[in-house]
């Protein structure tokens, strides 16, 4: 067996035909500056190839992996990556679903769990029935809604119960999940606030979005409904001095519950003409739900739906996703909803004690479900996602915890003989947690399996067998294999910016000098949210504040999930409810804030850097500055890719074609007409210091800096986009 991998003349992207020799079974790790080449490596290359090998080898047509442009590999192992990417945003996704940590205890609390008689209210131990020993996972669809219901008679007063099952501790199928949210745990609801002025008339601009014509058009129905349950509506009133039929007609129309409470004895109108009116936040609403349904691909439109409306906590489940009948059954005291509020160090404890309670009877049905859950939780834990608990809904989580949650899988699959892949596993960590998740990753290495680790942490660089750095320095700057073996004999080797780190010839400097605080100051009050308690905070305003602490411990809650949303509510009328506290002062101090969080911003292939930071206006203005550009009568808009104009309408100036494939994946072909450069002929023909618009596209940050020297609202751009270490990349 080969006991390393070897790559001759790497030649992709920046690497500089790269030749190196990894050895197998060990942790390595590649690091390097960022845009150095680690990833094009790992990624690009190892793991791809990898992929394709396996596939090829099992007479499977590898579609979209192509040979990458090396001369050979040897040695190469079939690859598994794990990178930074969510790969389940539903918000039907928890942590208990996505690691089937909730799956088995659904299976416990089917079989095992106590509720009270629905008749005589004495508590009903568990039946044993037939119903409760099939396996129900997540993912079935297959329930038979159709079959009758299994009873069995409650032993204090003989009314019949009925069975439960898996699925009924299941928010993602019917028989379990709350009637009115459908198992997500939230609803949304109009924001009044945001919909309607109430300090205005419906005449004078009340109603957002009403122009002249909708104007006229409902307030015709509304008095013609009016006049049908026998009041007036004066329209000449601002909406604040409505009387309450006047509001919940204006609101929720004539067959809504709360407008009907007025008149119970009226039928509503059945037709328009009669006065039938839906309600601006019933209509609101119902276009929404059609929207998700029907076009749920078009972002632009359920974004601006989404303005004026408020997601919150499902007033009859109180956000536990589970019908009251599944809200009841306990374990040795516990429902599933307490026990998945637990942290999974917690839940591993509480399972832990379970033996000392349970009958042997009892045991015989639990043993093996508490084996494999205390297996999967101890991984979990280990992995450092113990302070998570099952109920966290999984776009929420940030992409390290992700990553660790899929860690923990691979940890219990026992496959040896592989390349695992990974993508800086230790972002997010406190250095509390590094170590452990280190002794996670060397777990995977004594199995057999090849560790390679895409990482910047100096921690994980000295725990690793074998280092691979490389540079010197970034894009066309780097590519070049700097210093390779053991951290000892990378820390030696003087070329290396990584070994300078490592022997401590570099560090990063302390300032010697604090900017004094200007006395300014954020305060949260009684910040209660998730694992908060009832925390008071001062944050000192104008400084670099660095809110710090291990993995779980709040950090992300108060920042995220109570400040940022209140500031926003506050100043620009955010949807987004803030988490619990009791106050915020301060805010008065604040006119603008900016969130940089880990989500990705671009939604669209089309975005670029350029375009996202705004620098491709000043650079199109400077092209339609041109003399060339002046006498054909070009404008700023025929040097943009997105709109029509100078952009080649073929492949609308995207230079690709997509080319549906049916049951394979779709492929992108070079556009015939404009050959992949985006633009037409004529909008070509203009250049800009011997550039075209196109070729400008092409180049790197560092490039077009020195291009656009005297385009100062370029420039400036650029040079911002320079500054936070993209200076190779694209524009």
């Amino acid at each position: 067996m080969t006991a390393q991998i070897t790559i001759r003349g790497a030649r992709l992207h920046n690497l500089k035909n790269v030749t190196l020799t990894i050895p197998k079974n060990q942790l390595v790790v590649l690091t390097g500056v960022s845009g150095s080449g680690k990833s094009t490596l790992g990624f690009d290359i190892l793991h791809k190839e990898g992929q394709r090998q396996y596939l090829e080898s099992l007479g499977l047509v590898a579609f979209g992996l192509a040979k990458p442009p090396v001369d050979a590999i040897t040695g190469l192992s079939p690859s598994i990556s794990v990178d930074q990417h969510l790969t389940n945003r539903s918000p039907r996704s928890t942590v208990g679903t996505a690691t089937e940590v909730y799956t088995y205890l659904r299976v416990l609390f089917a079989r095992l769990g106590h509720r009270p008689c629905p008749t005589c209210g004495k508590d009903v131990p568990p039946s044993f029935g037939p119903s409760n020993t099939e396996w129900e996972s997540e993912s079935s669809a297959d329930d038979d809604a159709s079959a009758p219901e299994e009873t069995f008679p409650c032993p204090h007063c003989g009314a019949p119960i009925p069975e439960i099952g898996m699925a009924h501790f299941s928010f993602n199928k019917p028989a379990g999940a709350c009637p009115t949210c459908t198992g997500l745990g939230s609803v949304h609801q109009a924001n009044i606030k945001r919909l309607v002025d109430e300090q205005k008339s419906i005449p004078d601009g009340a109603v957002a979005g009403w122009d002249l014509f909708h104007i006229n058009y409902y307030t015709s129905t509304l008095q013609t409904a009016a006049a049908h349950y026998g009041f007036e509506f004066d329209l000449s009133l601002p909406v604040k001095d409505y009387t309450p039929p006047q509001r919940d007609l204006l609101f929720y129309g004539v067959e809504s519950l709360l407008f009907r409470r007025h008149f119970p004895n009226i039928e509503p109108p059945t037709t328009v003409r009669q006065g039938r009116f839906e309600g601006i936040a019933t209509n609101l609403l119902r276009r929404y739900a059609e929207h998700i349904h029907e076009h749920i691909h078009e972002a632009d439109y359920r974004d601006k739906l989404e303005e004026f409306l408020v997601t919150q906590t499902c007033p009859d489940c109180a956000g536990t996703r589970l019908r009251p009948e599944s809200r009841v059954v306990t374990v040795n005291g516990q429902t599933i909803i307490a026990v998945s509020r637990l942290p999974l160090d917690d839940l591993g404890a509480w399972l832990g004690g379970l033996p000392a309670v349970l009958s042997p009877d009892e045991m015989i049905i639990a043993e093996p479900i508490l084996v494999d859950l205390s297996e999967r939780i101890t991984r979990l834990v280990e992995v450092g996602a113990g302070y998570l608990t099952l109920e966290r809904s999984s776009p929420t989580l940030s992409a390290g915890e992700a990553q660790r949650l899929r860690l923990a899988s691979l940890l219990g699959s026992g496959l040896s003989g592989v390349l695992y892949v990974f993508d800086e596993p230790t972002i997010g960590l406190h250095h509390r947690d590094t170590r452990r998740l280190i002794d996670v990753l060397r777990r995977l290495r004594d199995l057999g399996n090849t560790v390679l680790v895409i990482e910047h942490d100096l921690e994980m660089i000295v725990a690793a067998d074998y280092v691979v750095d490389f540079g010197p320095g970034a894009g066309k700057h780097g590519g070049l294999v700097v210093a390779a073996g053991t951290p000892a004999e990378v820390a030696g080797q003087p070329g290396s910016l990584t070994g300078d780190y490592l022997a401590r010839r570099a560090s990063i400097p302390v300032p010697q000098r604090r900017r004094a605080p200007n006395g300014k100051a954020i305060t949260i009050h009684g910040a209660r949210q998730h694992n908060l308690q009832d925390v008071t905070m001062r944050l000192p305003l104008g400084l670099l504040v660095a809110v710090t602490g291990v993995s779980g411990s709040g950090k992300s809650s108060l920042v995220f999930d109570i400040l940022d949303r209140a500031i926003r509510q506050r100043l620009y009328g955010s949807s987004d409810a803030p988490g619990e506290h009791d106050a915020i002062e301060g805010c008065e101090y604040l006119d603008k804030i900016i969130t940089i969080d880990q989500e990705h911003i671009g939604r669209i292939p089309r975005s670029n850097a350029a375009t996202y930071s705004d620098t491709f206006t000043p650079i199109r203005e400077a092209f339609a500055a041109t003399p060339e550009a002046r006498r054909r009568g070009l404008s700023a808009r025929h040097f943009s890719f997105n709109v029509p104009g100078g952009r080649c309408e073929r492949c609308e100036g995207a230079g690709v074609l997509t080319v549906k494939m049916h049951f394979l994946p779709d492929v992108e072909v070079r556009c015939p007409a404009c050959h992949g450069r985006r633009f037409t002929r004529e909008t070509l023909a203009v250049r800009y210091h011997d550039h075209d618009i196109s070729q400008v596209l092409d180049l790197t940050i560092e490039e077009a800096l020195a291009l656009f020297k005297d385009v100062p609202a370029a420039l400036s751009r650029l040079q911002v986009l320079s500054d936070v270490g993209l200076v190779v990349s694209p524009v």
